[in-house]
Parts: structure tokens; sequence; C-alpha cells
């Protein structure tokens, strides 16, 4: 083992200073805005992977990620939006990750005990996880969430002009999932 020099050791020093930079906002503004989010975020994360237990493992990392990003929000709508953003990111991210280490996702559901939900939302739920990622999110940010085109485009990263044939040829394939599952 060599020996180090002040200059490294110093720099070595600098490293945590700078890993545990101060975020850019109160714990009162975050408690806020996290009440006001997460309920909706973490139920966007479930439906995205289809597993309840990853969306809490993607939530928190959802937050790590917003609170150690230096973006400048102007609002708590662009906060909001930008919270999407990350969760959409993270949930790729894992769904990546699971692939290289060989998991099988194939028969993916959604969260929750379906012997207490109605048939209705059992058969949405059913044909949501069948849809591809990017549908289900698309439906998702619109329907659920409520989202305007341009939004969606932000948080998916497309082109706002793309977004209504996108968000059309969604909604018909989840109409045909639904069709097929009343058979």
């Amino acid at each position: 083992m060599r020996d180090l020099t002040v200059d490294e050791i110093a720099r070595l020093g600098a490293l945590p200073a700078e890993a545990d930079e101060p975020f850019h906002m109160t714990e009162e503004a975050f408690r806020v805005l996290y009440e006001r989010t997460a309920r909706s975020l973490w139920a966007y994360l479930a439906r995205m992977t289809g597993d309840a237990r990853l969306a809490d493992d993607l939530l928190q990392e959802t937050y790590y990620r917003f609170l150690k990003s230096s973006a400048t929000l102007e609002s708590d709508d662009h906060r909001k939006n930008y919270l999407f953003r990350i969760a959409t990111n993270v949930a790729h991210d894992a769904r990546r990750s699971s692939r290289a280490d060989g998991a099988d996702n194939s028969d993916v559901r959604a969260p929750g005990d379906v012997a207490e939900l109605a048939a209705r939302r059992v058969d949405v739920g059913r044909a949501l996880a069948r849809m591809k990622p990017r549908d289900r999110a698309l439906v998702w940010l619109a329907y659920v969430n409520g989202s305007s085109h341009k939004e969606i485009a932000d948080t998916l990263g497309l082109k706002p002009s793309s977004i209504k044939l996108m968000l059309f040829r969604a909604r018909r394939r989840l109409a045909a999932l639904l069709h097929e599952g009343s058979r």
C-alpha cells in the first residue's frame, strides 16, 4: 500500500462533504410536498412496476434523487412533474436491472388485494399490468394523475406533439385488453 499525500487526504476528506451537501428545501417544505405527492407517486410506481414492495423502494429512491438534484424548480406543479419524471426514470432503471439479473416479469399483476376490489377495478388493473410500460405511464398520467399533454411529455421525455396520438393508441390498446378480459 502506498503512502498518501496531504493533497490526496484533503480530497478524500472533501468527498463526504460533497455527498452530504445540504438540500435546497426546508424540512417543513419537504414534508408538505411529500404529503401532497407520495400517495399518487407510489400508485404510479406500483402500476409501472406491478409490484407494491418494489414501489416502496422506488418511492424512496425517487425522493432521494429529488432532494439530491440541483434543479431549480419554481412552483409546486413543477416539483410534482419533476418527481414523476424521476420516478419514471427510476422505474425504467429497475426494469433494466431486473432484465440484466435475469428476473422474469412476464406475469406482472397490479398490486392490491383482489378480493377487496370491485370487479371493474380488477379488470382495469390487470389490463394495465399487461400493457407496455410507456403506454401504462401515458394512461396513468393522463387519467389518474390528470396531467396535461405537455406535463406528460415533460415527465416521459417525449415530444408534446406526439402525446395525443400516443395516448389515443394506448387507450385503444387498453380497451382491447379490457375486451379480451371480458370474454
